[in-house]
């Protein structure tokens, strides 16, 4: 049985202890949070509050550390949880540098403990099914991918951290990070890279990124932004293959081979868990969770989300994103 103790109550802290309900052979054993609110949410949980990540493991012998608090806080709670003795698991981005994640998954290995990255999209249906495309080669070696990831200003962010350079990274390191990851496992880590930006007069940050990549002898452009616009959320892609176009619309994957039938993949969610807030039943968080659990039963690092990608995906996202 492996013991978890969750550091923060939010948002994200909600959905990891929900999801951890439906894995086995594990069991959530306290929260830290000072917040009354997140006293509260432990309280109804019926799992003891801690102020402090050493005395969550102390006292309750937690085997892991899941950190689900603002980014800027990362790197402090993540040398705690590894200090106390406990695997880590981080939610993405583990840092806003390439440094300070080195200096992490550095003491991890001092300790002889794991320390790993919450890159969701990874444990997606819809990745799953283009990494199997792209490493099998069913319609060739992809030539070129477009990846689109826009949202409204996320105004719920509370306290306004998330619109602080140096406390979120803005859109490039909350938003983007999420398809560069993606970009860098299927065609590897990008050598080439250029990027543009663009916001409203008056605006406190860039909107609107644009990149463009080049990795190995595949061409990838992607844009994100928090737009001062009341548009729905769009996450959407295209990787052009040599004998097919694969496209999925927010909703399904749909190849279109050259001169044969549309193929429409299954990526129904076969498990689908409530998340606890105002983002719909997903699969995505139960995979995530239970391949890092699966991997400290095995005492080995994750293979979907290695640490070297993610210290390259941290250091190309500090050289380009100005």
């Amino acid at each position: 049985m492996i013991k978890i103790g969750i550091v923060g109550a939010g948002g994200m802290g909600t959905v990891h202890y929900h999801n951890y309900l439906h894995l086995e052979d594990c069991a959530v054993v306290g929260v830290v949070t000072r917040s009354p609110k997140g006293k509260a949410r432990s309280a109804e949980w019926g799992i003891p509050s801690f102020d402090t990540i050493e005395e969550l493991v102390k006292q309750t012998s937690a085997d892991v550390v899941d950190v689900c608090t603002p980014t800027y806080l990362h790197k402090d709670h993540v040398t705690q949880g590894l200090n106390a003795g406990a695997h880590v698991i981080v939610e993405k981005p583990c840092a806003l540098t390439r440094a300070d994640a080195q200096a992490m998954f550095d003491l991890a290995e001092q300790k002889g403990l794991h320390l790993y990255v919450a890159q969701v999209l990874q444990f997606s249906r819809e990745v799953e099914v283009l990494r199997r495309l792209v490493e099998e080669q069913t319609y060739g070696k992809p030539l070129d991918a477009l990846f689109q990831r826009l949202s409204a200003r996320p105004d719920w962010a509370q306290g306004g951290w998330l619109f602080e350079r140096d406390k979120s990274g803005l859109v490039p390191f909350d938003l983007h990070i999420h398809d560069l990851d993606v970009i860098a496992g299927l065609f590897g880590v990008p050598e080439q890279v250029q990027c543009r930006s663009c916001q409203g007069d008056g605006g406190s940050f860039p909107e609107l990124y644009r990149w463009e990549y080049r990795c190995g002898g595949v061409n990838v452009a992607a844009e994100a932004g928090w737009l001062s616009a009341s548009i729905p959320f769009t996450a959407v892609w295209r990787v052009y293959f040599e004998r097919a176009a694969v496209i999925y619309d927010g909703q399904t994957v749909t190849a279109y081979p050259y001169g044969e039938e549309p193929v429409v993949f299954d990526t129904e969610e076969t498990v689908k868990i409530p998340t606890g807030i105002n983002v719909p039943p997903t699969g995505w968080y139960w995979r995530e969770l239970g391949h890092f659990l699966d991997c400290i039963h095995s005492d080995q690092d994750s293979p979907l989300v290695p640490r070297e990608r993610v210290l390259s995906v941290l250091e190309l996202l500090e050289r380009s994103a100005v």
